[in-house]
């Protein structure tokens, strides 16, 4: 886990949020890890992708975006392109996807940004 990872899951932890982290949204919606999953996949157009939180039950998931400042794969045109098919399949499966980068995470505007989603995703007013 990254520090912004461990710093954003502090937050959610002071603020009694349960998260799960690496997700892997890709598998379960294949029909879940196990045997077979590389034909599941395939079949169904995925990847084993993993968000870095997510809340299943509502269907938040958030990614911290790494590596804009450091030259990272994120950044490439290749490791940028993955990124916007991973943030489509999601999306498509009906995810709200929330991308945030580590300064947000310092910050507090991510905790505070997630903290709104999950109660917009009840149906309570933000």
């Amino acid at each position: 886990m990254s520090k912004p990872e461990e710093l954003l899951a502090a937050h959610l932890s002071f603020h009694k949020v349960e998260a799960h982290s690496e997700y892997r949204f890709g598998a379960i919606a294949a029909g879940g890890p196990g045997k077979g999953l590389r034909d599941r996949l395939a079949l169904a157009g995925l990847k084993d992708w993993r968000f870095d939180f997510a809340f299943p039950a509502e269907k938040v998931a958030v990614e911290i975006e790494g590596g804009a400042w450091t030259g990272g794969r994120h950044t490439t045109g290749t490791g940028f392109s993955e990124d916007l098919k991973k943030y489509d399949a999601a999306m498509r499966l009906g995810w709200n996807v929330y991308r945030c980068d580590p300064g947000m995470v310092r910050s507090g505007r991510a905790i505070e940004t997630i903290l709104m989603l999950l109660k917009l995703s009840k149906g309570e007013t933000a």
